[in-house]
């Protein structure tokens, strides 16, 4: 079944993306924004729309990226989101960053790892069935001293997380990684395929209830933290 339309938003590293989901196809945008993610998205939405011939009230749902990622990228693309669906009466579609990951490959087990700097990953891992994704471990924010175990083999690695900390990654998940892909960033249009499934599973919700998922409650450390991380 193809049929829905899903408008998706995606700021939540430095890459920003925009993707338009009708009928089973796809029109996107995306750029390298780094902190222009104000100033690009809604060009972009504009854009997609356009080309697709839909107005905002024609769509299922909004979804954007809710994050982990850029604690200011994630506000934008929630806020933004929230102020289409207002304006449009749609419901909104948080959607996993992470998962959007796993969704971006063909595997059947990943392991989907975001740089947090600071000495930490964002870090999940998520297996296949039948199309259909299971959390194998949820959505966390971890040290690189302090990783969780896979259980299992063959895990496909996917993320910023691989192209900042590869070595250690590797060096802690030894045989259980089979390949890796550190290039993938979260993308609108995996966003947009998972929010269709979200949407029809009745998982949607008012605009007013949208949140981004931070994950981190601390966004800086002081100078004395920073020193002892350095």
């Amino acid at each position: 079944m193809s049929s829905g339309k899903i408008l998706a938003l995606d700021c939540s590293t430095e890459y920003c993306s925009v993707a338009l989901l009708a009928d089973g196809e796809y029109i996107d945008r995306d750029a390298r924004a780094e902190q222009r993610h104000c100033k690009l998205l809604l060009p972009m939405i504009d854009a997609v729309l356009a080309e697709g011939d839909f107005a905002l009230r024609d769509l299922d749902a909004i979804a954007f990226g809710a994050g982990p990622g850029s604690f200011t990228g994630l506000r934008v693309a929630c806020g933004v989101a929230q102020g289409l669906a207002f304006g449009a009466d749609r419901p909104v579609v948080a959607v996993s960053t992470l998962l959007a990951l796993a969704q971006a490959t063909d595997a059947p087990r990943v392991l989907a790892i975001l740089d947090a700097r600071m000495g930490e990953v964002y870090l999940a891992a998520y297996d296949r069935t039948d199309g259909s994704w299971r959390t194998v471990i949820a959505p966390c924010l971890c040290k690189l001293d302090a990783l969780p175990s896979l259980p299992l083999s063959n895990w496909f690695g996917v993320g910023s997380g691989f192209a900042a900390h590869g070595d250690r990654l590797r060096a802690h998940y030894a045989d259980a990684l089979h390949n890796i892909d550190a290039q993938t960033f979260p993308h609108a249009r995996q966003i947009a395929a998972l929010a269709l499934d979200d949407s029809r599973a009745g998982r949607a919700v008012p605009a007013s209830a949208a949140l981004p998922l931070y994950i981190r409650d601390k966004v800086a450390f002081t100078e004395s933290e920073r020193r002892s991380i350095a």
